[in-house]
């Protein structure tokens, strides 16, 4: 059984008008959310193998505070394909990743995140966490899947959990 993780960047600062998109760092509360969903990822034991993270600033900040909570630190690749992906430039590289990992963490952006999590919620997937997924997918949020056997595509994903930073505090 494997482990699918998306998670959106947390809060970005817009403290700098003139700062490029790419270049936006994490807000006061986007620090906090990402350091919670680190720490919920190592209580939970949803400890990925493998981080495909976006390589804007905002999402790689994201990770790294997401990491330091966790016991053990992944392999992580930063995937430049990522940055302001479609939901199906998303799942081109999930079905790219390490076979042999099994647990993946998807650090990126909305709509694109947000999107691929929706499709990916197949039959069997737990009602309340489908339900919250339809509502938004805000900042921090994290949607968990489990695969019978492989990365999409060759089996059904189903959605078992949609946190949000504000259901941990």
């Amino acid at each position: 059984m494997k482990q699918l993780l998306l998670l959106r960047h947390a809060k970005s600062s817009w403290d700098d008008p003139d700062l490029n998109d790419f270049d936006r760092p994490l807000a006061e509360r986007g620090l906090k959310a990402a350091r919670l969903m680190g720490r919920e990822l190592a209580a939970r034991d949803w400890l990925p193998d493998l981080a495909l993270v976006s390589p804007a600033l905002r999402t790689r900040d994201t990770w790294r505070l997401v990491a330091e909570e966790l016991p053990v630190h992944p392999r992580v690749a930063f995937a430049d394909a990522l940055y302001d992906a479609s939901a199906a430039d998303i799942l081109s590289q999930v079905r790219k990743a390490d076979p042999s990992a099994n647990c993946l963490v998807v650090v990126g952006h909305n709509p694109g995140l947000e999107d691929l999590a929706r499709q990916l919620a197949g039959p069997g997937s737990e009602a309340r966490a489908r339900k919250r997924l339809e509502e938004k997918f805000p900042t921090a949020a994290l949607a968990r899947f489990v695969l019978e056997d492989d990365w999409p595509g060759r089996s059904a994903a189903r959605l078992t959990h949609c946190l949000w930073p504000k259901d941990l505090r």
